[in-house]
């Protein structure tokens, strides 16, 4: 229901919204909030590329370091696994702070103003993530399967990829929904790390600025004289509708096709963990 108001909302005139509020039966319709968009339709474009090329790049490889960290860390045999797994834990509760860690990124790794600014800072390893497919390990894979894999001479790499990944699909799942949600909605990185290169800017980067770009135009009507006629009465309520509906629409579309491995992935590598 808020997902339909939402959608509503950006179909109804900017004038009506402001003066009814939110309505399921708004009294008047428009779509000028998303010809404002579709009159940038390259940018938004390239912005939905570089979102969706993020996204499926940095969910990728969170997920296969999360599983290739977590497996070790299930086994009852890994040497110094004590010792390893506080080491997760504790980024659970402390962390260096947004300058140290700029300063690392910028000044040790080079990635500012670059692809990897996007993929790499807070978003690729996450250590709540870990310790549930941990947990997943322990609790939904049977530890007599691995050894049989191991007798049937199966390395330990092969027994992870053939036996123990198959069998954790619902936990990398849920993993990668997380993850990959995570990577659609990021803003921050862009608005930190790419400081010259608006090119890269993925589409939740561009929109907000295109909000911004709204609320300067529609609260300085002075500043934009010599702009075309009109240009200050942007529909800036709809618009802000019809950004959030043009946000999310990947999110709706996937969801419902992951949505049994997600409650069941919860469900055992949460509640049983």
């Amino acid at each position: 229901m808020p997902i339909l108001l939402l959608v509503i909302s950006s179909f109804t005139d900017n004038d009506t919204l402001l003066r009814n509020g939110y309505s399921f039966f708004p009294g008047k319709l428009s779509n000028s909030a998303y010809t404002y968009l579709f009159d940038q339709g390259a940018v938004i474009f390239r912005a939905y590329g570089i979102s969706f090329f993020v996204t499926i790049v940095g969910t990728t490889l969170s997920v296969i370091i999360t599983t290739l960290i977590s497996y070790p860390l299930a086994r009852n045999d890994l040497p110094g696994k004590n010792v390893l797994s506080f080491f997760v834990f504790f980024t659970l509760l402390f962390n260096g702070g947004l300058v140290p860690t700029y300063l690392m990124y910028t000044g040790i790794f080079g990635i500012k103003n670059s692809i990897w600014a996007l993929i790499v800072p807070s978003l690729l390893m996450n250590a709540f993530n870990v310790l549930l497919v941990r947990s997943y390990f322990v609790t939904g894979v049977p530890t007599e399967i691995l050894e049989a894999a191991r007798i049937d001479g199966a390395s330990e790499f092969t027994t992870f990829r053939r036996v123990a990944a198959p069998m954790a699909k619902p936990i990398i799942a849920t993993v990668a929904l997380f993850v990959g949600i995570m990577y659609w909605n990021d803003w921050n990185n862009g608005y930190i790390y790419l400081t010259t290169r608006t090119d890269l800017f993925s589409i939740q980067n561009l929109l907000n600025r295109m909000i911004q770009n709204i609320q300067f135009l529609s609260s300085n009507p002075s500043s934009v004289k010599n702009v075309q006629e009109g240009l200050a009465q942007i529909p800036s309520a709809t618009v802000r509708m019809a950004i959030a509906v043009t946000g999310i629409l990947p999110i709706v579309v996937v969801y419902p096709f992951i949505q049994g491995n997600f409650v069941k992935g919860i469900t055992l590598g949460g509640v049983k963990g």
